[in-house]
């Protein structure tokens, strides 16, 4: 059966790489329509599907593209939908950039609770998660991503850094068994101090600070506490469930990443 949210919300906020104040109103949408973004601040108001056939550019955010329309760091609030059981939203922001609220999902997965999620109009069938029947790999170095058979669906997610305040972690969601709002979803995005006057001078973070995002050094965090000891890796595992959204519905698979980024 497919969702879409009960009633519409709204939010804005400063973009991280543009630093650019947006606002975002979510909207219900019918069955089939799927999750897409409207540019409601362009002429005829293109729409970009989130689907993965979107997908323009994935430094340090995930950005679609289409029509010649751009959105991009969509992966949050993406995340949040797709986690709540929201097939179809209409996504209207009247800029290029989703707001990076505080880092994290919780501001998205808040607003999406208070409206709550009903059935989509029109509810012909039944709709069942495609169940992957074999493998599949792609990697790059060490980096890899992978999608293997299970008997449900699972994220699993693995980071490692130098820097002593993060080293190496894992972490593995399920949705039968955590609730993404209290376990993925207040994970805050993250940096590291000697990165960001060339991140800027390349004309990204310009949004970011200590207050949406956690940023650490050789010493130590520069901005604790942090919300979970090992909230970096459920940061990326909250990215991956984002933009692995851009698939639709999730198949039924243990899907496995390593220092996977965007890409």
């Amino acid at each position: 059966m497919q969702k879409t949210i009960g009633k519409y919300f709204e939010l804005s906020g400063e973009g991280l790489h543009s630093g650019v104040t947006t606002q975002v109103r979510v909207t219900p949408a019918n069955r089939s329509e799927g999750r897409y973004f409207v540019r409601v601040d362009l002429p005829g108001k293109p729409i970009i599907p989130a689907r993965v056939e979107a997908v323009s550019q994935t430094i340090l955010s995930t950005e679609l593209t289409s029509e010649q329309a751009q959105v991009r760091t969509v992966e949050h609030l993406l995340a949040a939908l797709a986690a709540s059981g929201v097939d179809n939203a209409r996504i209207e922001i009247d800029g290029a950039e989703v707001p990076l609220m505080d880092g994290s999902a919780a501001d998205w997965m808040e607003a999406i609770t208070k409206v709550g999620i009903i059935s989509s109009q029109e509810q012909p069938k039944e709709d069942f998660p495609y169940c992957l029947t074999s493998p599949i790999w792609v990697h790059q170095g060490d980096a890899f991503v992978a999608a293997i058979p299970a008997s449900e669906t699972r994220f699993t997610y693995g980071i490692d850094f130098d820097y002593s305040a993060i080293g190496n972690q894992w972490y593995s969601w399920a949705p039968s068994s955590e609730n993404f709002a209290e376990a993925i979803a207040p994970a805050r995005t993250f940096g590291f101090a000697d990165q960001v006057e060339q991140l800027r001078s390349s004309g990204l973070i310009k949004g970011g600070s200590l207050e949406n995002s956690l940023v650490c050094d050789a010493q130590g965090w520069l901005n604790p506490p942090l919300r979970f000891s090992n909230e970096p890796v459920r940061h990326k595992l909250l990215d991956l469930v984002g933009d692995l959204s851009l698939l639709g519905k999730f198949p039924q698979a243990h899907f496995l990443a390593y220092k996977a980024s965007h890409k």
